[in-house]
């Protein structure tokens, strides 16, 4: 298996730490508002990247923190009008809903930040003891960034280019402008712990070192996150955790691509930002999700309504080989299938391990598909093999869950006309095309399309499926 590591800029032969083991830590949320699209991006890329990695027998263990102590949470809170613990709770609950609506699997472990504030505690005495912090005369706690002399290896930067090139603020209290913050004294009525430095919060880089030792040890296999993590927060993240333990943080760092809206990127000012709930409410969860597999991990995303549309299409493609076909879900579920030419998980296996290459595995489970389709009517017993296998490899990428002829007809989605009201209008168009008269027959067909009711004739009869129609969201 290859793995492309932001570290080295290449991909390597990834070997983890303990055989058959995996230890990954991924930053999640700061939960001051419901997640957006570029979080559904990280949440489904890691949860293919794990269900892959569990798929090939490895025991993955999975850990996605939250950030619930953070200056936009006390911001938004104070807003609000509500209490700190009311608002991350609530963002807390809504982020669970949205993961699971899109098909991602928890996390083996959830850490919080407020619940891991003696470790934050312990790793940032430790710093001080070895030089590389200092506590200022305003309470805060400060990195010297200078004192590592591997500062900026994520990101192939020097530290002077960095200051040269860098709007840094200017603060009388840092040794350095580059410094940052481990530790913040409070302002009066904020949330604060006490500390040895007086009562504070902790900064957010030493959050993730502090929870991630705790969690999967001082040296780990993957670390994860968004494309605007790299630096500074992963690039700090090194600096504390291989300072404070004397040994590698991370084995190999992996980012996600960036989402863009219309060739745009996404942001509130231009009015393009989109949560997830917001998205959902009008595109099913899988199309999206497809959306976001479908192109590589690593790789920009751009959301728009075509997209969406190619997306569904491609979906459709898969769920129309399903119909039809009765499924054992326990034969499902197995390793493997047999009467199915073993090329198809070869090649599978062969993309994924290629840096989890999801446009290439897509494509053989088109290929399996056209396979499927072919066989449908000739060979009955292998049509259902391969069916068993398509849904197999599908649900290794958190797809083709779904009942077929639900997805088809809408999954769940509220249809211009009742199912009988259609039933009824295929039996008329039926009667009117035996009794010849094609022109009645092909205006029910077209009245029918018109409401996004696409009929499908075929030796067994006339089924039917639900196109509806993707809002510019």
């Amino acid at each position: 298996m290859q793995i492309y590591n932001t570290l080295t800029r290449r991909k390597e032969a990834f070997t983890p730490i303990e055989p058959g083991k995996v230890r990954m830590y991924v930053c999640g949320m700061t939960v001051y508002d419901y997640c957006h699209l570029g979080h559904a991006r990280v949440m489904v890329a890691f949860d293919v990247i794990t269900r892959y990695l569990r798929a090939r027998d490895y025991d993955v263990t999975y850990v996605r923190n939250v950030t619930d102590i953070d200056d936009k949470i006390l911001r938004r809170a104070d807003e609000n009008g509500e209490s700190i613990s009311s608002l991350t709770e609530r963002m807390i609950e809504a982020m669970h809903e949205d993961e699971a609506r899109l098909g991602v699997l928890p996390p083996d472990h959830e850490p919080r930040a407020t619940r891991h504030i003696d470790d934050i505690l312990v790793m940032i005495e430790t710093l001080i003891d070895k030089g590389y912090a200092y506590a200022a005369d305003n309470g805060d706690v400060y990195y010297r960034v200078r004192k590592f002399e591997g500062y900026g290896k994520l990101n192939n930067r020097d530290p002077d280019e960095m200051r040269a090139g860098a709007r840094i603020e200017v603060d009388e209290n840092k040794e350095d402008p580059l410094d940052f913050v481990l530790w913040k004294a409070a302002k009066p009525g904020e949330a604060s712990w006490p500390s040895p430095w007086g009562e504070g919060r902790p900064g957010w880089h030493i959050e993730c070192s502090a929870m991630s030792k705790c969690c999967l040890g001082e040296t780990f296999d993957i670390h994860g996150g968004g494309p605007d993590l790299t630096f500074p927060h992963h690039e700090n993240e090194i600096a504390q955790s291989e300072a404070a333990n004397s040994k590698p943080f991370v084995n190999t760092w992996m980012h996600a691509g960036a989402v863009r809206v219309n060739h745009e990127k996404m942001s509130k000012s231009l009015g393009n930002f989109f949560t997830i709930r917001e998205v959902l409410e009008h595109h099913d969860p899988e199309v999206v999700r497809y959306l976001l597999v479908a192109s590589h991990y690593r790789s920009p995303i751009n959301y728009a309504p075509e997209s969406l549309a190619e997306a569904r299409k491609s979906l459709e493609r898969f769920y129309t080989a399903l119909e039809g076909l009765v499924l054992d879900e326990t034969v499902d579920a197995e390793a493997s299938i047999t009467g199915v030419d073993s090329s198809f998980d070869a090649r599978f296996t062969a993309a994924m391990d290629d840096d989890f290459n999801t446009p290439e595995a897509l494509s053989v489970l088109f290929d399996l598909a056209r396979e499927l389709n072919r066989t449908k009517q000739e060979t009955p017993e292998k049509a259902t093999a391969l069916a068993r296998e398509l849904r197999r490899l599908g649900r290794v990428l958190g797809l083709l869950g779904q009942d077929p002829a639900s997805f088809l007809q809408g999954s769940g989605a509220a249809l211009p006309i009742s199912e009988a009201e259609i039933a009824a209008k295929i039996d008329e168009r039926a009667a009117a095309k035996k009794a010849r008269d094609f022109a009645t027959a092909d205006a029910i067909r077209d009245e029918l399309a018109a409401l996004g009711i696409i009929l499908k004739d075929s030796r067994e009869g006339t089924s039917w499926v639900f196109e509806r129609p993707e809002r510019e969201l």
